[in-house]
């Protein structure tokens, strides 16, 4: 009987750009992808990883710069940014903000929900000074 060959594990979604926003959050500077690349294994391709981090400067989640022929990047946002950034887009597509943004909240454990009123406090109190 031939021997299957196993197919590697399909990432998640937001996985990769995970991965590479915390590669260039632990670079010294600026990184180019090639030092991205290296640094997370060797195992994406480097057009895979220029394909990422434009994904993510679209996104707003780093930032660019020329560095002789290629460009250099930096994290212009930590995962909470980029989580943040995601969950607005959604809340941006949908008609009824209201309902989303209803159901949301609605669906929020005990820990969540004061968490969130406390963030909302403080947003609030931060708006009369």
């Amino acid at each position: 009987m031939a021997e299957q060959r196993q197919r590697p594990r399909r990432r998640g979604q937001g996985e990769l750009e995970a991965l590479v926003l915390s590669a260039l959050r632990e670079a010294d500077g600026p990184a180019t992808a090639g030092w991205v690349q290296e640094h997370l294994g060797g195992d994406l391709a480097y057009t895979t990883v220029v394909t990422i981090l434009t994904r993510l400067l679209a996104k707003g989640a780093v930032t660019r710069e020329r560095a002789g022929r290629s460009f250099a990047w930096t994290s212009a946002s930590d995962q909470a940014g980029l989580a943040a950034h995601r969950m607005r887009k959604v809340l941006d597509s949908e008609s009824d903000r209201e309902a989303v943004l209803a159901s949301f909240v609605t669906g929020l454990g005990p820990d969540d929900e004061r968490l969130l009123r406390g963030l909302l406090g403080q947003s609030r109190n931060e708006g009369e000074d």
